[in-house]
């Protein structure tokens, strides 16, 4: 994770073009997934200390992320991209613009052609390249004095922080397939007090004691509270029930409320009733991230049901 970053940040006005090209130390899935669904892109995409809440995605040809860039004062700012065309892990295309919270377009603003390429790179990185395409010089002229390149910057920071710890977080596997159903909870900084109350009352021991933010590679400029904070731990129950946990602070551009912070967690034997359970639990319900296999070598999905409940969907490929 010590890899250099390669960032270039070019305007071209003759051809009223930005083109942003950037290095993530993460394999092309990782990456693609970072950049295609809700749930992670409402950490990272907006600049600090504005937050992103996605009200609607459907990622398809022809589908639509609709969402807002919410202010400190929780003023928000509608937006929509308006997917055209995608070569999965390899490129999407869209146009965005601003808009207002039903989805319609504000026509006093131009809207951006993207066209966004995933390209591996050496030792397991990726490079993303950005192509914005303007109809007018003045348009181009426009976003860059609103300050494009400073913002879309921190975006991208934000997302090199998610890339070494949220995702690492899932990397934890247990060492066969059977099944199993686990409680996986969020705090926003005092895991590892909650987990020492269950275990007190349980008469349990932690499963490979606690793992800790600053244990992850890439976060020495996390403050030393936050470093100290939990990254995962396991206490079983009882009747082979697990509890997983993890901190999720807002320093890191996390958000959680009350019923967002807990998923059950269902590991399938087979990627048959993983695709089963996944498809009858999301019916009527809302999809946060498409089942398919991950980089961790899990097949995983989640969702929430059509009675608010929140499931991950894990089978590991073993």
């Amino acid at each position: 994770m010590n890899k250099a970053i390669l960032f270039n940040f070019d305007v071209d006005k003759a051809n009223k073009k930005i083109r942003v090209e950037r290095s993530f130390d993460a394999p092309i899935d990782l990456v693609w997934a970072a950049w295609t669904e809700a749930d992670i892109l409402d950490q990272w995409w907006a600049p600090k200390p504005y937050r992103v809440e996605t009200k609607s995605m459907d990622f398809r040809e022809g589908g639509r992320w609709h969402y807002a860039m919410v202010s400190p004062e929780n003023e928000k700012h509608w937006c929509i991209f308006d997917y055209e065309t995608i070569q999965p892990e390899k490129q999407y295309a869209g146009i965005d613009a601003f808009c207002d919270e039903n989805g319609v377009v504000n026509t006093s603003f131009p809207r951006t052609h993207w066209t966004n390429n995933f390209n591996a790179g050496q030792e397991d990185s990726t490079v993303v390249t950005c192509e914005l395409q303007f109809k007018a010089l003045e348009d181009l002229e426009a976003l860059v004095k609103m300050g494009f390149k400073e913002g879309f910057t921190m975006g991208l920071q934000n997302l090199d922080q998610y890339i070494s710890a949220q995702f690492y977080l899932r990397k934890q596997k247990k060492p066969d397939n059977r099944a199993r159903v686990c409680s996986y909870v969020n705090f926003p900084g005092n895991t590892e007090e909650a987990f020492n109350f269950y275990r007190s009352i349980f008469k349990t021991e932690f499963v490979n004691g606690i793992q800790r933010l600053g244990e992850v590679p890439g976060q020495e400029n996390l403050s030393e509270d936050v470093k100290k904070m939990v990254l995962h731990v396991e206490l079983p129950l009882v009747g082979g029930h697990i509890l997983m946990g993890t901190d999720a602070p807002k320093e890191m551009g996390f958000t959680l409320t009350q019923g967002n912070n807990m998923h059950i967690s269902v590991e399938p034997a087979t990627r048959e009733e993983a695709a089963r359970l996944f498809n009858e639990l999301s019916e009527g319900g809302n999809v946060t991230m498409p089942l398919q296999d991950m980089f961790f070598g899990a097949y995983y999905g989640s969702l929430t049901d059509k009675f608010g409940i929140n499931w991950m969907i894990n089978h590991q490929n073993i």
